[in-house]
């Protein structure tokens, strides 16, 4: 008898994550069908466009290859551009790497800044209102610290805006992982799930409604048009909620066919599980309907466990090598044409882990609202930070 309801809830639990992997099929259906239609999309060449910009870099602190995106800025083929620093303490060790690019380049305009009134919870926000004040021109264009970026950057993530209804540009992008096992499988994150979820959004959507922080240009007036950065200053996802204020306004986000470069530490298991629960905590605050979605999209975790609960059944195994193919497939869309990122397509080994990973911190995710980031804690609700 008792063996009898064991198999009987073992064929249950078989049914139930087949329909859960069949829903994950599904999105990758539509994952693959938004990648196809990323690549095949027109690519105007780039318009004779080139008003000045002021490139805004908040800094805390050093990181990975920081220097070398530093430079990557100074070598742009743009006529007329300026490049702030802002730092909130005057013994913060990333000044000493602002110094040494003005020696190196003593022609580029670049200025550093002190800013080091607390506007509100977002520090970096706080650091880009006090930056913003003193942009000498009309076009902005905000990135992190360690973005590195091809010579025609410029040109190219600011054509667009020659348009008048375009309000923000941004640009995907790929993460150079810091060797550890634990930092590989991050950038396999970003390249085979986070890519593909902001294209499946964009097509779902009718477009983009939200920015990303590898890069943000937008003309000041469309700034000035939702409260300027001062909006953004209790927001954990400025760079997301930039760009929703901005959609709501009316104006058009683009995502460019740029891909810039980032670079993640040597994380251990501890920080990588860290970093990514605040990414999960984050999109769980701002889309919640949206991230319990999410659930049914991780199709390879819920195919292996079919395939364990049907005790080797056939069809579970049929059904495991369709998503097993179709999940590396986009991987490999993801990987190779969009994002050039060759590290990624040495590690798509890692997409199974990854992946099982992935639905352990959806799970851990609602077993709390508290984040650590840069080493402080916080409470988020509704997407603002107050102090945990």
């Amino acid at each position: 008898m008792l063996m009898h309801l064991f198999q009987l809830a073992a064929q249950c639990a078989a049914g139930l994550f087949a329909l859960l992997a069949a829903c994950g099929l599904g999105y990758l259906g539509l994952s693959l069908w938004s990648e196809l239609r990323w690549l095949t999309e027109p690519r105007p060449a780039p318009a004779d466009f080139t008003p000045p910009i002021s490139i805004l870099k908040p800094l805390r602190g050093t990181d990975r290859q920081m220097y070398e995106g530093f430079r990557s800025h100074c070598l742009q083929d743009y006529p007329d551009y300026e490049i702030l620093f802002g730092v909130s303490r005057a013994d913060d060790e990333a000044i000493a790497e602002v110094e040494r690019l003005q020696r190196e380049f003593p022609t580029c305009r670049i200025r550093l800044l002190l800013c080091t009134d607390e506007l509100g919870s977002n520090r970096k926000v706080s650091t880009l209102v006090q930056m913003l004040r003193h942009a000498a021109h009309d076009f902005i264009l905000i990135n992190d610290s360690d973005i590195r970026v091809a010579p025609d950057y410029l040109r190219r993530i600011v054509a667009p805006m020659r348009d008048p209804q375009v309000g923000l540009v941004t640009t995907l992008y790929r993460a150079g992982s810091g060797g550890s096992l634990a930092s590989r499988v991050e950038a396999i994150t970003i390249a085979t799930d986070f890519a593909g979820g902001v294209l499946c959004a964009r097509q779902m959507e009718g477009g983009l409604h939200f920015g990303l922080g590898s890069t943000l240009a937008f003309p000041r007036a469309t700034c000035q048009s939702i409260g300027g950065l001062e909006a953004l200053l209790d927001h954990l996802a400025d760079d997301h909620e930039l760009g929703k204020m901005i959609a709501a306004k009316g104006y058009r986000c683009i995502l460019s066919d740029v891909v810039v470069e980032t670079f993640l530490p040597g994380y251990g298991w501890r920080a990588m599980i860290q970093h990514q629960l605040r990414w999960a905590r984050t999109v769980r605050d701002l889309r919640k309907w949206g991230y319990l979605g999410l659930l049914m999209t991780f199709a390879l975790p819920w195919a292996l466990l079919a395939a364990l609960c049907a005790s080797g059944a056939a069809w579970s195994f049929v059904l495991l090598g369709i998503v097993a193919a179709a999940r590396f497939a986009s991987a490999a869309l993801l990987a190779g044409p969009i994002l050039h990122d060759r590290h990624a397509l040495r590690d798509l080994w890692l997409v199974p882990l990854r992946d099982v990973i992935g639905l352990a911190i959806w799970f851990a995710s609602f077993a709390g609202d508290t984040i650590l980031w840069r080493g402080e804690r916080f409470h988020l609700k509704d997407g603002r930070l107050t102090k945990a």
